[in-house]
């Protein structure tokens, strides 16, 4: 026996740790959970310490520190995946985890605080403690006969990376029963004697069925060592080391077990040990009237996870299933909706179905414990196990599973609004043409007779983007105003005007033969994606294009006008319930729809962005099987020919850049033909842009020829986005050509010219 493991025998660890914390800089109040242990150590045992103590502390000293085998692995496998942002240091680590020795690291867990429970999915990947429970079905075969080791080696790999990434991991697992039906069934069958092997009467199967059903006490004894073997193997392959932890109900209802059993998870962890802890079935149940009032009682894996959870004050507590989450009824049925997020408050709104095949427990008892377990601070997850990268994909905030929140999430899920936009889109498609156009003129006048709530919405959206400083371009894109909206009703008149012939309109007919005639027509695209950021008053300018074209809308808005958003689409549903169609066009407001709506290809079928570059591109990026029609810049042009009418040009080169200088179609760049250096087109250009407080910046050939011009441009592709351009001389027509499509985005050009041939070209 070495050194290390008898100064760690019996009661020595207390021990030490009472040394050291007596003679160290961390804190010497004993934690409670010690505390009655101390209690225990007598005077003259615990004087003979003391007298060894800078021995001890050398040796604690020495011990590695928590987060050396994390460091060790990480170098050793360049292809490691963490979490957060792909690099290990990129996880906040505790104290303990900095080189800390084993005596101050199992203090500082000891009083690890209690955080509230996390809001949302995106602050998972902050959890740095962390219950992971392995149903009987995600670690079982389908047939029950052993287990599923490719499904078990995935799961334990992401363990892995978590335990590694500087966080703690506990496992609750299942399995043992099957793991022993397997051998002992081989075993029975084995043991046959020649006789009843060479007899013409068949046993195998009664043994086979005396292994499974009549055997569960032994099959969990013979399994118990061959899954804690399989676990301690596959870990080892991480630098990882698992210890054991029987236990049973009676271990908490009993104070004195209770304690030593969290003491001894808490040891392990400090150790970088993973405690993998299931329930003693080799041994008879306690009685089942034995209730604790109070707590949760261990019925299952379930309730045993949440409970080592609570007690050990993890972050997050991921319970690993064979069904995909909570369902607002059992999943079998017609139109049950799958709930990415659950308030234990409205357990009594859903419908519990049939609990799984393997094991023990069921929804309702996961739906219990996890509601236990959310009351006292810690994250909960109900998913899939059986499913590929479940693990990872939670800490990296995707939509997996249900999560328990505190949060009422109001509305419906986007799986509902995509299906619903689908049926209203037939709706709107039915409707007259009449009638659509009547749809949006009712939304155009119901735009300035509710200018009243509209523009105390904005206000509120306007105060909250002033304190978050707020300004520019990005601002002014979210105020709205008296102006605005009249423009706004304005233009709805005119969509509403031209929309007879959008839909069954006949672009083509070709008479194949006497009897046959194709006809090409106009119909809808079906369900529309818009995604804008700041501008409400995009949202019924698209609403009225898809009505006009009888196109179901899911519209997700940016958060920075999120009130004035709201009392729009109410008004957009209003016109639309006038002719029953109101589900047509949705709002999508929340914190993870995006994602999700980027994989319903079964009932979108278009993706427009707007906003900035930035976000049409991840849009792009993205969206892997539904088509996206996204325009990343606004970079626009025009362009003064040598043939253009002076007042013209005043104008229209004013509207272009002052009229909505935010707006992605606003004038960013302004060529001028250099014959018009020599009169008074250009100055008066320039004289109309300065009186409108438009910054200028010169382009390379024009900072040539005028020796105290405006600054230079930084690059001829800028969008500005404000009251800004840039201006630039070109020999002829071919040239600003030429220019436009090498810093232009394509978005929107003019001409200003006189000269019909080359407006035409």
């Amino acid at each position: 026996m070495t050194k290390l493991s008898k100064m760690l025998e019996g009661n020595k660890l207390t021990k030490i740790v009472n040394v050291v914390r007596n003679n160290s800089k961390v804190s010497k109040e004993a934690p409670s959970w010690m505390k009655e242990s101390e209690k225990a150590v007598p005077k003259k045992e615990a004087a003979a310490v003391a007298q060894g103590s800078a021995k001890h502390q050398k040796l604690l000293s020495n011990l590695p520190p928590k987060n050396m085998l994390q460091k060790r692995w990480i170098s050793s496998t360049s292809s490691a995946r963490l979490y957060s942002s792909g690099n290990p240091g990129s996880m906040q680590q505790r104290g303990l985890n900095k080189g800390a020795s084993l005596s101050s690291a199992l203090v500082q867990m000891n009083s690890f605080d209690r955080r509230s429970a996390f809001m949302t999915r995106s602050e998972l990947k902050k959890a740095k403690r962390v219950v992971i429970k392995l149903g009987s079905a995600v670690v079982t075969r389908a047939d029950g006969q052993g287990l599923a080791l490719g499904r078990l080696a995935a799961i334990i790999e992401q363990v892995a990376e978590i335990q590694n990434s500087g966080a703690d991991c506990i496992m609750v697992t299942s399995g043992a029963v099957a793991f022993g039906k397997q051998k002992l069934s081989a075993e029975l069958l084995m043991s046959m004697s020649m006789r009843e092997t060479l007899s013409s009467v068949d046993r195998t199967s009664e043994l086979k069925n005396i292994a499974q059903h009549e055997l569960k006490r032994p099959n969990a004894a013979v399994g118990q060592s061959g899954l804690m073997a399989l676990y301690e193997a596959m870990f080892r392959n991480y630098g990882i080391l698992v210890g054991q932890v029987l236990v049973t109900k009676q271990d908490f209802i009993n104070d004195d077990t209770r304690e030593q059993l969290f003491n001894t998870i808490r040891e392990l962890m400090a150790l970088n040990i993973i405690p993998i802890i299931n329930t003693n079935d080799a041994v008879s149940p306690p009685p089942q009237d034995t209730v604790m009032q109070g707590t949760l009682n261990i019925t299952d894996n379930d309730s045993l996870a949440s409970r080592v959870a609570v007690d050990i004050n993890a972050d997050l507590a991921i319970l690993m299933s064979d069904v995909d989450g909570i369902y607002d009824r059992p999943p079998k049925d017609d139109g049950a909706q799958l709930l990415h997020y659950f308030n234990p408050k409205n357990t009594n709104k859903i419908k519990f179905g049939e609990k799984s095949n393997f094991g023990t427990g069921g929804m309702e008892s996961k739906v219990m414990s996890a509601g236990f377990a959310l009351d006292h601070g810690c994250s909960v997850i109900i998913c899939n196990g059986m499913k590929y990268n479940t693990i990872r994909n939670i800490m990296a905030g995707q939509n997996i599973g249900t999560m328990f929140s505190p949060l009422e999430i109001e509305g419906t899920s986007v799986s509902v609004l995509a299906k619903n936009a689908r049926s209203g889109s037939r709706k709107l498609s039915a409707l007259a043409p009449e009638d659509r156009a009547d749809v949006i003129r009712h939304l155009a006048n119901s735009l300035l007779s509710n200018e009243k709530d509209i523009m105390e919405a904005n206000e509120k959206d306007l105060n909250a983007a002033k304190a978050r400083g707020v300004t520019g371009p990005m601002f002014d894109r979210l105020a709205l105003s008296r102006s605005k909206l009249e423009s706004l009703c304005t233009g709805l008149m005119q969509i509403a005007d031209s929309s007879y012939d959008n839909v069954g309109k006949v672009v083509r007919r070709t008479k194949i033969s006497d009897s046959l005639e194709v006809v090409q027509k106009t119909v809808p695209i079906g369900v529309l994606m818009v995604i804008f950021e700041s501008r409400p008053d995009a949202l019924p300018q698209v609403a009225s294009l898809a009505i006009a074209s009888a196109n179901g809308l899911l519209m997700k808005g940016g958060k920075e006008a999120f009130n004035s958003n709201k009392i729009l689409i109410r008004i957009v549903n209003e016109a639309l319930g006038r002719y029953g169609c109101s589900d047509a066009i949705s709002l999508v407001s929340g914190r993870d729809e995006v994602a999700d709506l980027l994989k319903l290809d079964q009932y979108i079928d278009l993706i427009i962005p707007r906003g900035s570059n930035e976000m049409v591109k991840s849009i792009k990026e993205r969206s892997k099987s539904i088509p996206v029609l996204g325009h990343a810049d606004g970079i626009c042009h025009t362009y003064l020919d040598e043939a253009c009418d002076p007042e013209k040009a005043v104008k229209i080169v004013v509207d272009a850049k002052t009229d909505y200088p935010a707006a992605c179609n606003a004038m960013e760049t302004l060529l001028v033909h250099e014959s018009l250096l020599t009169n008074e087109v250009f100055y008066l250009v320039c004289a109309a842009l300065k009186k409108a407080n438009v910054e200028i910046f010169s382009g390379p050939r024009l900072s040539e020829h005028l020796t105290f011009g405006p600054p230079k441009a930084e690059k001829m592709s800028f969008e500005y986005g404000g009251l800004a351009c840039t201006i630039e001389i070109v020999s002829d027509m071919e040239e600003a050509i030429d220019h436009i499509h090498k810093f232009g985005s394509g978005h929107t050009d003019v001409i200003v010219t006189e000269n019909k041939d080359n407006a035409e070209k």
